[in-house]
């Protein structure tokens, strides 16, 4: 297909549309910008793939992997990517060609890589799509309303070291011994880069799951902190009106991030939180982490993460913080779950309870 014919048919039916754009009405769009450049964060780009390298498969909005050919026909996102195992990237496009941050469909430069990556998947950039009004269309457009977060509801953080330090399988594993103990829960992704993995993690669990692709955003790297909060705040209290009353959010990567960071050291999110799991790789890890968090005045109730598959390991961190060190497996247990939490629950009541009275 050539540039003449994607200029008549702005999105052809072949094109493979990634996990950001899940959100879009596809029915609005109906030109393209060639002047790319002008591109901003969570614009929505219709590009060709020149060159596989580094992500070699694109996850689509159906919540599915696509394997990538050269010369396919995607729709992403423009965005910025902060990832110390893999890219740091920001969103500045050339029409020569663009990276492909991640495989959720984030595009922009590469800044900076790890020394284990290949160099990133490039794509064409064919245009910025447009509306019948002329408008460029951003994914912000499709965010959800706005909603308060309930007093009554419990809302849990899960924080972590560094990036795979085990944050997701911690999250998620909370969550999924909440439910199995009778609670209604949901899991938040509150930051990170556009991706369906952490968000299918939670559904996979049986637990509802939104992310901050529902409240508008690509990605969160350089996103305005109150921006953040705002989808905080959108997305835990839209979980509670559809039912939940104990909220799991995940943060992103690790404590020194610059958004984390923020984030816990005064924020809506940090003065919401009912409590925080901590999840980290090693001993010195929680140690570090631990007094991090405390500066900010946090103490983590619990540690996870890879540190508990090592019984030695869990053993120094425990004798150097006194803080209580839970697997994957009790926390998916309902009644160690339960226990865990207890103490830091609002107003939610086991649904067996509620039954029995």
């Amino acid at each position: 297909m050539n540039l003449r014919e994607v200029a008549l048919s702005p999105v052809p039916p072949t094109v493979k549309w990634a996990f950001t754009t899940r959100r879009v009405a596809r029915d609005d769009v109906t030109s393209l910008d060639p002047n790319v450049r002008c591109a901003a964060s969570g614009d929505l780009a219709l590009c060709r793939i020149l060159e596989i390298n580094q992500h070699k498969k694109i996850q689509l909005a159906s919540q599915r992997y696509s394997v990538s050919y050269p010369g396919d026909l995607v729709v992403v996102c423009v965005g910025d990517r902060y990832a110390p195992d893999q890219f740091e990237g920001y969103a500045e496009v050339d029409p020569e060609g663009a990276d492909l941050l991640a495989s959720g469909g984030v595009i922009g430069s590469v800044r900076a890589a790890h020394g284990h990556m290949c160099k990133p998947t490039r794509v064409k950039p064919l245009g910025l799509l447009k509306d019948s009004a002329g408008e460029i269309i951003n994914v912000a457009r499709y965010g959800l309303p706005p909603a308060q977060i309930p007093e009554q509801v419990t809302v849990l953080g899960v924080v972590g070291a560094s990036m795979n330090a085990g944050k997701t399988t911690a999250a998620v594993s909370l969550a999924h011994g909440l439910s199995r103990a009778g609670y209604r829960v949901a899991g938040v992704k509150v930051t990170g880069t556009g991706a369906f993995g952490d968000f299918n993690a939670f559904e996979d669990a049986g637990v509802p799951a939104l992310d901050f692709t529902d409240a508008g955003m690509a990605s969160t790297y350089r996103m305005p902190n109150r921006r953040i909060e705002q989808g905080f705040e959108t997305l835990v209290g839209t979980a509670a009106s559809r039912g939940a009353e104990v909220v799991v959010v995940e943060v992103a990567d690790g404590v020194f991030q610059k958004e984390t960071a923020a984030l816990l050291a005064g924020s809506v999110l940090s003065d919401r939180l009912d409590g925080i799991l901590f999840a980290a790789p090693d001993a010195l890890s929680v140690v570090g982490g631990v007094e991090i968090l405390q500066r900010h005045g946090h103490r983590p109730f619990a540690i996870s993460g890879m540190v508990t598959c090592s019984p030695l390991a869990g053993q120094e961190a425990l004798e150097a913080t006194g803080i209580p060190l839970v697997s994957r497996k009790q926390l998916c247990c309902p009644d160690g779950a339960a226990k865990l939490v207890g103490p830091r629950l609002r107003h939610a009541v086991p649904v067996e309870a509620k039954t029995a009275a």
